[in-house]
Parts: C-alpha cells; sequence; structure tokens
C-alpha cells in the first residue's frame, strides 16, 4: 500500500492537507488555505514536485533539529516536514515524500461522516 492525502478542514474553516506514508505516518504538512481549490491546488503540485531532489531545502531549528520544506518552481514552500532526530533520519523522511508524494489518493475529511 501506498500513501495519501488527508484534506481536512481547521477549526476557522480553512483547509490543509497532510501527506502519510503507508504507515499512516504523517511526511509533509500544508499550510492553511482559504479555499478548497487552492487546497487541491497545493496537493497537485506536491504531487508535480516531491519527485524533484532540487525541490528540498534542508534547514534546522533554532535548537538544531533537522527539518525540510518542500518548494514549488516559484520557490514557494508547498509543505514542511516535522523534526527529525537526525540528519539521516530527516533524508529518510525526503526519500518517503518523493516515493509517497505522487499518489492520487486523497482521503476527503472535510464533511463530517453521518
Amino acid at each position: 500500500m501506498s500513501g495519501w492525502y488527508e484534506l481536512s478542514k481547521s477549526s476557522n474553516g480553512q483547509f490543509r492537507f497532510v501527506l502519510k506514508a503507508a504507515n499512516a505516518e504523517t511526511i509533509l504538512t500544508s499550510e492553511l488555505y482559504t479555499t478548497r481549490t487552492a487546497a487541491d491546488n497545493g496537493i497537485a503540485s506536491v504531487q508535480t514536485n516531491s519527485p524533484l531532489d532540487d525541490r528540498y531545502e534542508k534547514k534546522a531549528t533554532k535548537d538544531g533539529h533537522p527539518y525540510f520544506n518542500l518548494k514549488a518552481a516559484n520557490h514557494q514552500v508547498i509543505g514542511n516536514s516535522e523534526a527529525y532526530s537526525s540528519e539521516a533520519a530527516r533524508d529518510k523522511g525526503i526519500a518517503s515524500v518523493k516515493t509517497n508524494g505522487p499518489t492520487t489518493v486523497i482521503k476527503d475529511k472535510t464533511t463530517p461522516v453521518l
């Protein structure tokens, strides 16, 4: 089984998606979007850009924990990772986004199940 996107709505009505690996671990989190269409466009951008090495920006938190941002061709951040314990763990996270990012499976959590 491969990964998937989960699209959800925040308490203030904005949209966000996360990319999950096959083990259900969140590997990339988006910014908040004001519309569903904008969030869908963000997912499409991850699908396009995630396989490309040069779209990853490796960074570190103020206290030195490695993380990464995935950027679009226009250099805008599409999503970011969690903070990792090591650079090797961060690099495994990038590899997971490269593998799972192109998926077309989207789980829509924006409407309540009745």
